[in-house]
């Protein structure tokens, strides 16, 4: 695959590869990482094993160890056991945070599977997304990189306080849309950083650190954004939840939070009615709610904000090695943005 410049953005339509194409950059790579995931466990509690490979295999797409081994193959195109062991190590934190956002949001079915606290009980998945993290910082310890260890411990700490802010802000209509992103830069962006700084500390290209944190925070805004305007407008089955979802958890979203703002001015009754749902939680005229935050403009303006996030994550690879694999990150960006259309 040859590198595609980075200032002539051609229209994912046209361009864009899908995600097996991107993969298939490092695939030898993707497979080591994805048995590490598995074979990474070990506890002597058979229930601990049963339910984190019920959760791991429940799967996903796999993309911020993706995004590591990307970076390490961008600074040094080799096989490299350390990215591989780190890129399972970062999925296996990201299954924890999930465990526990279905723990809270009381979810029953994930991609179409049913979840820990679903099979099990709440309690059950709780303290098995407490073994993953304890477990994937034991692994970091294998490293011996106090650098790396401060990357992911601080992170950690920063993707919990973002759940915690989220779970402050919820079903409060008055959150703004600084609220939010002070929550999705936690909840979210904050493991794509851990994805890319970490390989960076592996590689010893530590002068590149601002650049993937940049990449990995503005990646993961729009990441974030655009799934959050799915919740209005995309396919029910292809995500794996209703729409409006989000609105009846009383989640602070940006389409949400943005539509408030607009009503208030243009629609004094449709301002109130969508006010009380998010208050509330209840949601009965769910179709009417979700046509009310369509038509108040606030999914253009969404949409624009997620171009925007994607284009300072486009801007951040400028400064990278230019390389098959800079092109790989790139296209992620592509793909992501062309959920929108």
């Amino acid at each position: 695959m040859t590198s595609t410049s980075l200032n002539n953005t051609v229209p994912a339509s046209q361009s864009t590869p899908s995600y097996a194409d991107i993969q298939s950059i490092v695939a030898n790579d993707f497979e080591v990482m994805d048995k590490q995931v598995f074979g990474s466990l070990n506890s002597k509690v058979q229930l601990v094993m049963s339910v984190s490979q019920h959760v791991i295999n429940a799967g996903g797409k796999r993309m911020r160890p993706l995004i590591t081994l990307l970076c390490a193959r961008m600074f040094d195109d080799n096989p490299s056991e350390k990215a591989m062991h780190l890129a399972a190590i970062t999925e296996m934190l990201h299954t924890a945070t999930l465990v526990h956002d279905d723990v809270i949001d009381e979810s029953r079915q994930r991609r179409g599977k049913p979840t820990a606290n679903a099979t099990w009980d709440n309690a059950t998945a709780v303290l098995v997304g407490d073994y993953l993290i304890a477990r994937a910082f034991n692994l970091l310890v294998g490293f011996q990189s106090l650098p790396l260890l401060q990357v992911f411990s601080d992170g950690t700490c920063d993707i919990a306080e973002g759940e915690v802010l989220q779970l402050q802000h919820q079903h409060n209509p008055a959150a703004t849309e600084e609220d939010y992103l002070r929550i999705i830069d936690g909840k979210t962006s904050r493991l794509f950083m851990m994805a890319t700084q970490g390989a960076a500390i592996l590689q010893d290209k530590t002068e590149y650190m601002t650049a993937l944190g940049d990449f990995g925070q503005h990646f993961g805004n729009a990441f974030q954004i655009i799934d959050d305007v799915l919740d209005y407008s995309g396919d029910s089955e292809v995500m794996g939840k209703n729409l409006g979802d989000d609105l009846a958890e009383g989640k602070p979203t940006l389409p949400t939070i943005k539509a408030l703002e607009l009503l208030k001015d243009s629609d004094t009754e449709g301002y109130e009615q969508l006010r009380v749902a998010v208050q509330t939680g209840k949601t009965p005229n769910a179709e009417q709610l979700i046509e009310l935050v369509r038509s108040s403009g606030s999914l253009a303006y969404c949409k624009q904000r997620a171009l925007e996030e994607t284009k300072l994550a486009q801007d951040a690879l400028s400064t990278l090695p230019d390389n098959r694999y800079r092109t790989g990150l790139y296209q992620l960006t592509e793909l992501a943005s062309a959920r929108l259309v």
